[in-house]
Parts: C-alpha cells; sequence; structure tokens
C-alpha cells in the first residue's frame, strides 16, 4: 500500500470522489502544510494555520498508479485558482500536492508540468507540490461526508454533480 496526500479545496468534494476508485483503500479527510499543531476546523477555517484542507489516500499502487490517482486528481478541481475552488476561498482551499519521497515528487511535476504546457486550462496551474510532513485527520464528522449525508444541500447540489462528471470520465476506474 502506498499514501497519497491532496488538497483541491473542500474536503468533503475530495474524499467523494476518490472513495470511488478501484484500489483506494481508505480516505481520510483531514488537515495538513500549516504550522499548528492539532488544529481544529474552526481554526483552519480562519485560514490563519497554514493549513489546507487535504485528504490522505492509502492505495494499492498494482490496482491504481500514483499518476492515475494525480490525473484523477487535476481533473476533479480548478488547479488555476489561488487559494479557491468555486465558493469556498481561503489558503486552506488551495490546490496542494504533499507528496511522499521523491519519486512522488517527480511523478507530481511532471504531470503538472505536462498539463500545463498542454494548455487544458486557460490560465496556469498554481497547484503547490510540497514534501509531506505532518497530517491531522479531521473531527469525526468530516469523516466519510457524503456518504452519511446524501440529503444534505452541499451534498447534493455541490458533491453531487461532480461526482456525476467524475463517474462519466473515469468509469472505467471505479470500483462499483
Amino acid at each position: 500500500m502506498e499514501t497519497a496526500t491532496f488538497g483541491s479545496g473542500c474536503f468533503w468534494c475530495t474524499e467523494a470522489v476518490f472513495q470511488e476508485l478501484n484500489g483506494v483503500k481508505s480516505v481520510i479527510s483531514g488537515y495538513s502544510g500549516g504550522h499548528v499543531e492539532n488544529p481544529s476546523y474552526r481554526q483552519v477555517t480562519t485560514g490563519r494555520t497554514g493549513h489546507a484542507e487535504v485528504v490522505q489516500i492509502e492505495f494499492d499502487p498494482h490496482v491504481i498508479t500514483y499518476e492515475e490517482i494525480l490525473e484523477v486528481f487535476f481533473e476533479t478541481h480548478d488547479p488555476t485558482t489561488p487559494n479557491r475552488q468555486g465558493n469556498d476561498v481561503g489558503p486552506q482551499y488551495r490546490s496542494i500536492i504533499l507528496y511522499h519521497g521523491d519519486e512522488q515528487r517527480e511523478i507530481a511535476e511532471r504531470v503538472k508540468a505536462k498539463l500545463d504546457k498542454a494548455g487544458k486550462w486557460k490560465r496556469s496551474i498554481v497547484t503547490e507540490i510540497v514534501p509531506f510532513e505532518v497530517f491531522y485527520p479531521a473531527e469525526d464528522y468530516h469523516q466519510d461526508y457524503y456518504r452519511s449525508n446524501p440529503s444534505d444541500g452541499y451534498c447534493r447540489y455541490v458533491i453531487r454533480p461532480k461526482l456525476d462528471k467524475f463517474e462519466k470520465v473515469f468509469k472505467l476506474k471505479l470500483s462499483k
């Protein structure tokens, strides 16, 4: 098993997407990339802890590669908007890859450069690629948020449409 850590906006959306992938064994929402130890959601939402909302993904590289996980990461959010995803604004919603080792760093840099060169987006990719240091799991009520609250307004109007788009693009990689 390997670990990947990403931030691409609200962790509820990111978690819901990666939970659908074949080869992904677990997805935990949390915080990383900042300077405050054991931050709370309330602290992170101030934007002053330096942390981003992230997910930590445990995956089987024999089923899905890190590069394929990066493909999903870049396809399911806008990596060109600094400190913002949709209506979520602040440094806690930044696009960030926290790599676990030189191989992940090299792959992330290569994929980012390839996508930037291809001009997939009108603006340049601003995704940070930084070394992983520490991960703090979010509070229990944030875990499995979409699966636990599918009728919640945010889930119906933000997460579900994102999942619908994701499922069409990545149907061959889904665990269902």
